[in-house]
């Protein structure tokens, strides 16, 4: 599909054209904004293209060419202007090196849409067709973002990415107004901005092995270490974490460590990434002994709930599905079911639940806690 007649996308590849492009918004513009990028190889998103919108104006700007730097902070970090995107989680990581706080005001229509009564998830295809009637071509959607130059057809498909973002936003933004969710989908959006600008890993990854949940303490412990490791190797190599250590190896090796730097080496035959010197690394960190300090930082890993448990959470879903009725929103909106899941097991208030579901949720899911 091509651009609409009004539309005319700007290609700029130096800092003074997009200082210019930006100059000429008004400070309280609400500006589109998408981006293309690529991670096959590599831990952190490579950005190949950053597309901007604002009142029938369209920019694509070329990463690849100059440094955009801090070009965008005056107008989308630190102002007033609305920054709208579409599902914006991967954006706003990839953009972090531009913007490390995330847009000041970030405004993600798939969120909108989930409040809106629309459905958890949608698209952005799927919502320009229910919102603008305005079927949107599929066919750059796997291309090489990396290439230059890009093909006429890639630069129509970018810049349509923003072309609609307008729309769809006063839309949702009056729908969001007249239920009364607008301070709800305000907060969502600042949960998302502050979990992409969290620089420093899970500081748990172990909790999300539930195989591990049963093991002792200590070997979970240990499995954090590794994992914590595999994490900083993989952002200093700028890999991905499998390629150092897949999933079912680090199980494994936490479960029953090596006894010799050979045996290390059998068994990690396959990690595209782990090298002599990481395999040295990681010999020698499942050798070391795990200490009395390093168990107590340790998170326990939830066990899948049985018995009681089991029971409670039956009964929390079913409450969560009412409230969501009566709410018009999804269920997994208001309580994703991993969360009550943790939340049975644990007893301990789920960091998802704070803020506006704390009101919601707080009194009616602790009354049905088993025991």
């Amino acid at each position: 599909m091509s651009l609409p007649e009004t539309a005319a996308a700007e290609w700029i590849d130096h800092r003074d054209a997009l200082q210019a492009w930006l100059a000429g918004l008004p400070a309280d513009a609400a500006v589109g904004l998408d981006t293309e990028f690529m991670r096959r190889n590599t831990f952190y998103p490579q950005l190949a293209l950053l597309q901007l919108g604002w009142n029938g104006r369209y920019a694509l700007i070329d990463p690849l060419a100059f440094d955009i730097g801090d070009a965008l902070q005056p107008l989308l970090g630190t102002g007033p202007a609305i920054t709208i995107m579409h599902s914006a989680s991967e954006d706003l990581e990839t953009l972090a090196p531009l913007l490390p706080d995330g847009p000041h005001i970030l405004f993600d229509t798939q969120i909108a849409a989930a409040f809106a009564g629309m459905g958890l998830g949608v698209s952005y295809r799927a919502l320009v067709a229910e919102l603008t009637g305005v079927e949107l071509d599929k066919g750059e959607t796997r291309s090489d973002w990396l290439q230059r130059p890009l093909t006429a057809s890639q630069c129509s498909y970018a810049a349509l990415d923003v072309v609609y973002l307008k729309t769809i936003h006063e839309q949702l933004a009056e729908r969001l107004q007249q239920r009364e969710r607008s301070a709800w989908h305000a907060e969502d959006c600042e949960r998302l901005k502050r979990r992409a600008s969290q620089r420093g890993g899970d500081p748990q990854p172990q909790r999300s092995m539930r195989g591990a949940a049963e093991w002792p303490i200590a070997q979970q412990a240990l499995l954090r270490r590794l994992l914590q490791w595999r994490d900083r190797s993989a952002r200093r190599l700028d890999v991905p974490r499998p390629w150092l250590l897949d999933d079912t190896l680090a199980l494994s090796l936490a479960q029953q460590p090596p006894a010799s730097a050979g045996e290390l080496d059998q068994r990690s035959r396959g990690q595209r990434a782990l090298r002599a010197a990481q395999r040295s690394e990681l010999f020698e960190l499942l050798a070391a002994e795990v200490g009395a300090e390093e168990i107590a930082a340790t998170a326990s890993i939830p066990a899948h709930p049985q018995g009681e448990a089991k029971k409670a959470l039956a009964n929390m879903k079913q409450l969560v599905d009412t409230l969501a009725g009566e709410l018009d929103l999804p269920p997994g909106l208001l309580c994703p079911r991993k969360v009550l899941e943790e939340y049975v097991v644990t007893a301990e208030w789920p960091d998802f639940l704070e803020g506006w579901r704390h009101g919601v949720l707080h009194d009616r899911l602790s009354a049905l806690l088993p025991g």
